[in-house]
């Protein structure tokens, strides 16, 4: 192949997997500005909401480290395609579900998509752009993507929403799948294919443990917390999360390579990765109900009240790795969380007849500090880790990303169902929120000593 042909075909596989990024970030944000049309249109509580969120979230982050597992033994691009595929057409069963159950079983299968396509994608760009400058450069802007439709994603649902219906939310993914499906047809199939063991059992414990326990958190205040559902949730919890450890310990090829853990380093950089997510995303679902429902916004003024935050994050991933240069990693993850305190603290000055303003200023700190814990969080953890095991490594984090999205929507949406008034419970999720962030400071202070050697191959 000439250098002008694998020019044009890296480029290709850019092009494709940034579509994908773009699609799956976007589709995290701007789901939340439409909950309370969602709420009124399919005549749903807040536990349905928080299942409207978090089937999408709870199968993407079980299913990760599977889809890469599967891109290994299978290809990429056939991975990559699959995933691609499955995401669009769950989107478009989103569009025309007609009832709460449709459209969370429907989200579910977008997160076993976005698992697909997410890991295969990164992959793809590593076997596309093999010098290393080059391929930083090019996961540089696969990010960039994402962090753009992170932004974006709140306003561009409240105005899709304003002109249209909340339905449309996800026809807007269909013309991106198609394009991506479309760039990626005519990527050469992997070159090599190297046999990874598949850990079923692994597998089905872990969506088991996880499973349970967001359902538990979801539906233990509607249903009670000593009721027979609630505590045989609890019991399947416990033992699937047992038996799911003791598996891992003894399997050759385990899903979750428990050995990273031993590790302080790699094992702080995973908590702080789990806990940003989980204020992040917590925050982000409770500020949507809050906005549309006490405070009387519509979607598209809400997309516009996020704004200031979400824009912060996609500012935080950019300046992320020069600011951990400067002050260094460990200093400036603990600022970050401590940013995560200070607007959690500030917004407790927010009422529904304050004027907008007074929020601006907290949500900027949230946002700063959102976009900068995940690569400054990633950078160290992979510094811990031999390359042949870097892909793995990267699997584990972005599933402890996406499980503390999960627990957030969860345990803030288990206080909104349970505390009434909504600013009552709203000030409970903002000061655990605030005491959140400070001990996640104080575990990356202790553990971020300068980094250990690398784990044995």
């Amino acid at each position: 192949m000439s250098t002008a042909d694998s020019g044009r075909r890296a480029r290709q596989v850019l092009a494709a997997t940034s579509i994908s990024y773009t699609i799956v970030l976007l589709d995290a944000s701007i789901v939340n500005v439409a909950l309370e049309q969602i709420s009124s249109t399919l005549n749903s509580d807040v536990s349905g909401l928080q299942w409207i969120v978090n089937a999408y979230t709870l199968t993407f982050a079980s299913f990760l480290m599977t889809g890469g597992t599967l891109g290994d033994r299978l290809g990429a691009r056939n991975i990559y395609l699959a995933g691609l595929a499955v995401f669009t057409l769950a989107s478009a069963l989103c569009g025309f579900a007609p009832d709460l159950s449709t459209l969370a079983l429907a989200r579910a299968l977008q997160g076993i998509g976005s698992a697909m396509l997410v890991p295969c994608s990164l992959s793809l760009i590593n076997q596309a752009y093999p010098d290393p400058a080059r391929r930083s450069a090019a996961i540089g802007v696969w990010m960039g993507c994402g962090g753009i439709a992170m932004a974006c994603g709140p306003l561009l649902g409240g105005v899709l929403i304003h002109w249209f219906s909340w339905r449309s939310i996800f026809f807007a993914n269909l013309p991106l799948g198609l394009a991506g499906i479309g760039l990626t047809w005519s990527v050469a199939r992997d070159q090599a294919i190297r046999s990874r063991h598949f850990d079923f059992s692994g597998q089905i414990l872990a969506i088991i443990a996880l499973g349970s326990l967001i359902a538990v958190l979801i539906e233990g205040p509607a249903l009670g917390w000593h009721s027979p559902p609630v505590g045989a949730g609890i019991v399947l919890c416990g033992v699937a999360g047992f038996l799911f450890l003791r598996i891992e310990t003894r399997q050759p090829h385990p899903m979750l390579p428990l050995a990273f853990f031993r590790n302080r380093l790699f094992a702080a950089s995973a908590f702080a990765s789990l806990i940003s997510a989980f204020v992040f995303y917590g925050v982000l679902f409770t500020f949507s109900i809050y906005y549309q429902r006490a405070a009387g916004y519509s979607p598209l003024q809400a997309g516009l009240a996020f704004l200031p935050m979400t824009v912060m994050v996609a500012l935080g991933g950019l300046i992320s790795s020069r600011l951990a240069r400067i002050f260094g990693a460990r200093w400036s993850m603990c600022l970050a969380f401590g940013l995560y305190a200070i607007g959690a603290l500030g917004m407790l000055l927010v009422r529904p007849e304050a004027p907008y303003a007074i929020a601006i200023l907290p949500m900027l700190a949230i946002g700063l500090a959102a976009g900068f814990v995940s690569p400054a969080a990633t950078a160290p953890a992979m510094g811990t880790v031999e390359k042949s095991r870097a892909g793995v490594a990267a699997a584990v984090l972005n599933s402890a990303r996406q499980t503390g999205a999960a627990l957030g929507v969860a345990i803030f949406g288990a206080f909104i169902a349970a505390l009434q008034p909504f600013e009552t419970a709203m000030h409970v999720v903002l000061g655990i929120v605030a005491a959140t962030a400070l001990a996640a400071a104080m575990v990356w202070w202790l553990c971020s000593r300068p980094a250990l050697r690398p784990l044995p191959a």
